[in-house]
């Protein structure tokens, strides 16, 4: 399915109208009902095919994207403002900026072995290898420790890696930590506590004050009601 391009007059050219990056994924839902509570809800009838999506209120389109590709649109001018996770974000390293906090979206990276080891020292590991989604994080929390990590970088289940000795080590998002200890491992190291977070294009931030900081206004206000 070939989906409608953005209209030429798009948010680069009218100071009045916002498009907000939404993520796939795990925040939809519960940034869908943030922007709901603050007046800025999604029109319905998305199919669920739609990748532009207008919004209740005027001038206001939304457009949904790939967790990791938010910041990406935002930071090129594609979009003024996104909604992504503060774990994206620190990992991606895009130049944003970032309005407001999310109250929804938490969990945490942590590093994450066998349970067997769980009392061992990082430190006490020579060389270990270490499957992520997030190599730079990944990378930087372990030089940081002086440990010289070998970075897996890998897309899908991350904990399955130890499972079938690909790694000694994970480091992925955790919320409840039920998929690690269904995995036989353990959280060791907390690296960054993450949460959703509103970022926004620099040159939209000053072009588009008006309509952002009333945007912005509605979202700390549902956001704290």
């Amino acid at each position: 399915m070939v989906e409608s391009p953005l209209p030429a007059a798009s948010a680069a050219t009218d100071l009045n109208s916002l498009v907000i990056a939404l993520p796939k994924g795990r925040l939809l839902d519960e940034a869908r009902a943030s922007l709901e509570r603050a007046g800025y809800g999604l029109l319905s009838g998305d199919n669920g095919r739609q990748l532009v999506l207008p919004s209740v209120a005027p001038h206001v389109r939304y457009v949904l994207a790939k967790p990791s590709d938010v910041p990406v649109y935002v930071e090129y001018g594609a979009c003024d403002l996104g909604i992504a996770g503060l774990d994206v974000l620190r990992e991606a390293q895009r130049d944003l900026l970032e309005p407001l906090l999310l109250p929804f979206g938490y969990c945490r990276l942590a590093v994450a072995g066998p349970v067997a080891r769980a009392e061992r020292p990082l430190r006490l590991e020579p060389n270990p290898r270490v499957a992520t989604k997030f190599p730079r994080l990944t990378e930087a929390f372990f030089r940081r420790r002086g440990v010289s990590a070998e970075i897996i970088e890998l897309s899908g289940s991350v904990e399955l890696a130890p499972l079938v000795d690909l790694a000694d080590l994970v480091v992925d998002l955790v919320q409840s930590g039920q998929t690690l200890a269904d995995n036989g491992l353990a959280e060791l190291r907390v690296i960054l506590h993450s949460q959703a977070v509103l970022v926004a294009n620099r040159a939209a931030w000053r072009l588009k004050a008006p309509a952002i900081g009333a945007f912005v206004a509605s979202l700390r206000a549902a956001s704290h009601g």
